[in-house]
C-alpha cells in the first residue's frame, strides 16, 4: 500500500507515526468536516478535557513557506475491489483504531464506570448533608440575630452602667448636701427671725389697696391728729416713762451711782429707739407700713435684749404711741395722694370744660355773624322783589337759629357730650379699649390730643356716641366693664381689657345712637412700622 502526501493543514504526529494532526493556523485542533482526510489515515481524534491533545514532540507550527505542497490525491477507488484492496482497507482501519488510543478509551470507560458506581453513594451523601445543612443554616441565622441583640444589649448595659455611676456620684453629693442643709436651714430660720424684709420690690409684689388704720375726713384732720400724738410722745419722754430700768442697781456699793448709770443707759437706749422711729416716719410709704412697724418692733426687742442685765426695756405704752404715729403718717400720706389725684382729675375736667366753653363761644359767635349776614341778605332780596331768594335766605336763617339754640343748649347742659371708644393696637394690643367723654364741638380734637407723645402711635376711633346725658352713659359703660378694668385703683384710668364689639353691644343696649362705628382699627402707623421692621429683619447684615 502506497502512502500519498497529506492535504494542506495535515502534519505527521510524532507520537504516532501512522497518524496526522490538523493545524488551523493558530492551534492544533480537530479538522472541520469540509476538510478531506489524509489518505490511509483516520480522522484526528478530538481531544477531551480528561485527555488533552498531545503536544510534546510536535513540530512548531509551520509557516506558509514551510507548509508542504499538497499532492493531488489518487482517484477514488472502487469500494468493493479485489481481496487485496479489502485487506489494505482492513489494515488501514486497524491503524485508525490504533491511532484513536483504544487502551486509553478502555481506561476511560473503566473510570467512567467506577464514577457511575460511586455516584449514587455521593448523591445519597449529598442529600444527607443537605438535610443536615438546612437546620444548621437556620440555627446560624438565629445565632446571628441573637449576636446582634447581644451587641445591642452590651451597648445598653454599658450606657446604663455609666448612668448608674453618674447617679451614684450625684446621690453621694446630694446626701452630703442634705447633711449640710439641715444646719443651714436652722441657721436660716434663726437669721430670718432677726431680719425684717425691707426690699421695696418684694414689698411692692405683695402690696394691696391701702386701707386706712384711722379713717379721717381729709389730710388736715390727719395732720391735727399727728400734732396731738406728737405732744403725747414728748410728754412721755419728759416724764421718764418711755423707758424703764432696774431700780436696785448699785455701782461700787452705791445705789445712787447705780441709779445714775441705769438712767444714762436708758437715755442711750431710748435715743436709739427714737432714731429708728423717726427714720421710719421720714421714709414712710403707705404700702410699706407693715414693714416699718416690724422694724420698729425689732428695734424694741433688740434694746430689751441688750439692756437685759439692767432690766432696761422700752415701755409698751410708749411703743404703742410710736406705732400709732407710723399708722397716722401712712394714712396722712395716702389721703394727700388721694386728694392730689382728685384735684388733678378736677383740674383736667375743668380744663376740658373750659376748652368746650371756648369752642361753644367761638361757634356761637360764628353762627351769629352768619345769622346777621342772612338777615341783611333777606332784607335786600325783599327790597329787590326777589321773594324766592328771600325765602331761601329766611330758611337758612331758621337753620342757623336752630344751630345757635343747639349750641346754647349744649353749653347750658354740662352733661351733654360725646362718649368715645378708642384703641391703640401698637401700644396696648388688640383687646384693650379706652372709653371716655368729651364735650368738645369736634370730639375728634380730644382723640387727637390723647394720641400725643405719651404713646408711640395715634389712637383709632371705634365708636362715637352723642348723648344728652353722656355722663350717665359713660358711667354705665364703666360699671358694666368693671371686672375688665385694667387699673382697679385709679378710676380715672379708663382702659378695659375687652373688644370694641362688646362695647358696641353694651351701647346698643342703652338705646344710644352711634354716630360713628369702625370694627377693625386702621392703625396705619403701627402697620407701616411692622412692615418696615420685617424688611429690616429680612435684609442680610441688618
Amino acid at each position: 500500500m502506497t502512502t500519498q502526501a497529506a492535504p494542506p493543514g495535515w502534519y505527521p504526529n510524532p507520537n504516532n507515526p501512522a497518524a496526522f494532526l490538523w493545524w488551523d493556523g493558530t492551534r492544533w485542533a480537530p479538522p472541520p468536516p469540509s476538510v478531506p482526510l489524509p489518505p490511509l489515515m483516520p480522522p484526528v481524534p478530538v481531544p477531551s478535557a480528561q485527555t488533552p491533545p498531545p503536544t510534546q514532540g510536535l513540530p512548531a507550527p509551520p509557516t506558509a513557506a514551510q507548509a508542504p505542497v499538497p499532492v493531488p490525491a489518487e482517484p477514488h477507488r472502487r469500494l468493493f475491489g479485489g481481496k487485496r484492496e479489502l485487506e489494505e482497507e482492513v489494515a488501514r482501519l486497524n491503524v485508525v483504531i490504533a491511532s484513536y488510543g483504544v487502551p486509553e478509551r478502555d481506561a476511560l470507560q473503566r473510570e467512567i464506570a467506577q464514577l457511575r458506581a460511586e455516584l449514587p453513594g455521593l448523591q445519597a451523601e449529598q442529600t444527607e448533608l443537605n438535610s443536615a445543612v438546612v437546620p444548621l443554616r437556620a440555627e446560624v441565622a438565629s445565632l446571628g440575630a441573637e449576636k446582634q441583640q447581644l451587641e445591642a444589649l452590651r451597648a445598653e448595659v454599658a450606657s446604663l452602667r455609666s448612668q448608674r455611676d453618674a447617679l451614684v456620684a450625684e446621690t453621694t453629693q446630694l446626701r452630703e448636701l442634705q447633711g449640710e442643709s439641715a444646719g443651714l436651714r436652722a441657721e436660716l430660720i434663726e437669721l430670718q427671725s432677726q431680719v425684717v424684709e425691707t426690699r421695696e420690690t418684694a414689698i411692692l409684689q405683695e402690696v394691696g389697696v391701702y386701707e386706712y388704720r384711722h379713717p379721717l375726713t381729709d389730710a388736715p384732720a390727719y395732720k391735727a391728729q399727728l400734732a396731738q400724738l406728737s405732744d403725747q410722745i414728748k410728754a412721755a419722754v419728759k416724764a421718764g416713762t418711755a423707758v424703764t430700768g432696774a431700780q436696785n442697781w448699785t455701782v461700787n456699793g452705791s445705789a445712787k451711782e447705780g441709779a445714775r448709770m441705769v438712767r444714762e443707759f436708758s437715755k442711750l437706749m431710748l435715743r436709739a429707739y427714737n432714731n429708728e422711729a423717726d427714720n421710719a416716719v421720714r421714709s414712710m410709704k403707705p404700702y410699706a407700713l407693715a414693714t416699718s412697724v416690724a422694724r420698729l418692733t425689732k428695734a424694741k426687742e433688740t434694746i430689751s435684749k441688750l439692756g437685759k442685765t439692767m432690766s432696761i426695756t422700752v415701755n409698751e405704752a410708749y411703743h404703742v404711741l410710736r406705732v400709732t404715729e407710723l399708722e397716722l403718717t401712712a394714712d396722712y400720706l395716702a389721703k394727700v395722694a388721694e386728694q392730689k389725684e382728685r384735684e388733678r382729675a378736677e383740674r383736667a375736667r375743668l380744663r376740658e370744660e373750659e376748652i368746650a366753653q371756648r369752642e361753644f363761644e367761638r361757634e356761637r359767635e360764628r353762627l351769629r355773624k352768619e345769622h346777621a349776614h342772612y338777615v341783611e341778605a333777606a332784607a335786600q332780596l325783599h327790597a329787590k322783589g326777589d321773594h324766592e331768594a328771600a325765602e331761601q335766605a329766611e330758611a337758612k336763617l331758621t337753620e342757623i337759629q336752630g344751630a345757635i339754640d343747639g349750641v346754647d343748649e349744649r353749653a347750658a347742659n354740662i352733661r351733654a357730650g360725646h362718649v368715645y371708644v378708642i384703641s391703640n393696637v401698637g401700644a396696648f394690643g388688640p383687646e384693650m379699649v379706652k372709653i371716655g367723654l368729651t364735650r368738645r364741638l369736634d370730639p375728634m380734637d380730644r382723640v387727637r390730643e390723647l394720641g400725643d407723645a405719651s404713646v408711640p402711635f395715634h389712637y383709632d376711633l371705634h365708636a362715637m356716641v352723642f348723648s344728652a346725658d353722656a355722663v350717665t352713659l359713660e358711667t354705665q359703660l364703666h360699671q358694666a366693664l368693671a371686672q375688665w378694668r385694667v387699673n382697679l385703683v385709679n378710676q380715672r384710668r379708663e382702659f378695659f381689657r375687652t373688644t370694641p364689639t362688646k362695647v358696641r353691644d353694651l351701647i346698643l343696649g342703652y338705646d344710644a345712637s352711634i354716630i360713628t362705628w369702625v370694627e377693625e382699627p386702621e392703625a396705619l402707623e403701627w402697620r407701616q412700622s411692622e412692615t418696615t421692621r420685617r424688611e429690616f429683619q429680612a435684609t442680610p447684615g441688618s
